[in-house]
């Protein structure tokens, strides 16, 4: 009774070593600041998005500004989280395998980009409102958008990274997992932002808060309880 009560604990619950995230969130770190480039392009992303906007029309509406920023954020999220896992090969994913709990690697690297993608969205919005101005009346909630919605995309696109890694045209099928994960989201923030910049007076935008933390919730569960299973085929 007692050997199988062990069993079923190492099957179904690999005691979830906690100490091993920040040793994995290093790792990351180690590895992009080794490749450099990866970072570099995706920062070159951002300001060359922010000057074809300059080029393209100096002044721009409140309107157009919140579509265009959303748009710049989440290809720049896009290009950003999509090597979480295509970067490594085969043989270092196993070696991975063999130390480290799924769960624990998938933690690290959602933190991970939680972090990158919050810093490149307050570097996006500062660059932009360089050279589009800045129509925000409501700094605060427009903090916790970018906050829920860097850790929403990270969520999403770490995910949906580890699945499209394990198929040979991964490139393809990250473009259609995205799409239905990442719209609600993408329209929550867009309609959220809207009311921060005062484009909308909306006094029930706490309900669209709460909507975007539960869409952040139901991924990070769904992500947390099925990436064992992709990890370990």
């Amino acid at each position: 009774m007692c050997h199988s009560s062990v069993r079923w604990n190492s099957t179904f619950a690999p005691g979830m070593n906690w100490k091993s995230v920040p040793v994995l969130l290093r790792k990351e770190f180690v590895l992009e600041f080794r490749q450099r480039y990866a970072i570099s392009g995706i920062v070159l992303y951002v300001f060359s998005m922010v000057f074809v906007v300059y080029i393209a029309a100096v002044k721009v509406p409140p309107p157009v500004w919140n579509i265009l920023f959303w748009l710049i954020i989440l290809f720049a999220s896009i290009n950003g989280v999509v090597k979480s896992f295509v970067q490594e090969s085969g043989s270092r994913q196993l070696y991975y395998y063999q130390l480290a709990d799924p769960v624990a690697l998938l933690l690290a690297k959602i933190l991970y980009n939680i972090l990158l993608l919050s810093v490149l969205s307050i570097l996006a919005f500062f660059t932009y409102s360089l050279v589009a101005g800045n129509p925000v009346k409501d700094p605060t909630l427009f903090a916790l958008i970018l906050l829920l919605g860097s850790i929403g995309f990270s969520i999403a696109f770490t995910f949906i990274a580890s699945i499209a890694a394990k198929a040979n045209n991964s490139a393809t099928l990250m473009a259609i997992l995205s799409f239905p994960v990442i719209l609600p989201i993408l329209l929550t923030l867009m309609r959220l932002s809207t009311i921060a910049l005062r484009l909308i007076q909306d006094t029930s935008y706490k309900r669209d808060l709460v909507n975007l933390v539960a869409i952040d919730a139901i991924l990070i569960t769904l992500t947390f309880v099925l990436f064992p299973f992709i990890w370990k085929d």
